[in-house]
């Protein structure tokens, strides 16, 4: 595949990932009388990535997530010069996937952005009140974990033709764990669409969930490495 039909892919599972996630956020988890919650929109984001990776898996490697792009870098599994096209579409697909549900969204009269939007952020925004440090601590290690299970089941020694199955659950465990901290990010592509709507503190508060996810990714990268040394 050639690096156009790769960042359309980037672009494409991107824009579903936000408009699946957050779409069941904001359109679906509080839906009176038959709202499907938070397991319902951890499910979602699960299932986002389990059938784009399905999808377009053989296209782009369904990345969907400037972290995971990184992460397969420190893994050795991702070359450096594709870092930068592959980030620019993953965040053009999220500002996309967000706008697309804002159209949607805003068609109703009782929508309002002040509601949050399905945007990450800590202290007085985070959705159970966790304070900066728990925010931090909440998208590294949550983004550490979702890249060892990446790494680990697109391992060529790994059960072939069952990784997205596990990814997916993966996002959905992580999803269970810390939507109540950060709303979930693990994922600077989503945070970035959703933000650029809400604008003021979801901008502010932007630079966690790039700083965090990508930090927990490239430890993560660095750790499956090891696994792969002749010592191992």
């Amino acid at each position: 595949m050639n690096m156009s039909q790769k960042m359309a892919a980037e672009f494409i599972g991107t824009l579903w990932l936000v408009l699946g996630g957050c779409g069941s956020a904001v359109l679906a988890a509080a839906f009176p009388d038959v709202g499907i919650g938070l397991l319902g929109v951890s499910f979602a984001f699960g299932l986002t990535v389990l059938t784009m990776a399905f999808a377009i898996g053989h296209i782009s490697g369904c990345h969907l997530n400037p972290a995971v792009s990184f992460g397969l870098w420190a893994g050795g599994r991702f070359p450096a010069k594709e870092l930068a096209p592959y980030i620019v579409a993953q965040v053009a697909g999220g500002i996309a996937g967000a706008g697309i549900l804002y159209l949607i969204a805003s068609g109703n009269a009782d929508f309002s952005l002040a509601d949050g939007f399905a945007s990450n952020g800590y202290g007085e925004h985070s959705p159970g009140g966790y304070n900066m440090t728990s925010a931090l601590v909440t998208e590294v290690v949550m983004t550490l974990f979702f890249l060892l299970i990446i790494l680990g089941a697109t391992d060529v020694r790994a059960p072939q033709g069952f990784a997205p199955i596990a990814i997916g659950l993966a996002l959905t465990l992580v999803h269970l764990i810390s939507i109540p901290v950060t709303n979930t990010s693990v994922n600077p592509a989503r945070s970035t669409g959703t933000a650029l709507f809400v604008g003021d503190w979801a901008i502010s508060q932007l630079w966690l969930f790039w700083v965090a996810p990508i930090a927990g990714a490239i430890i993560a990268g660095f750790i499956y490495k090891f696994f792969n040394t002749k010592e191992s």
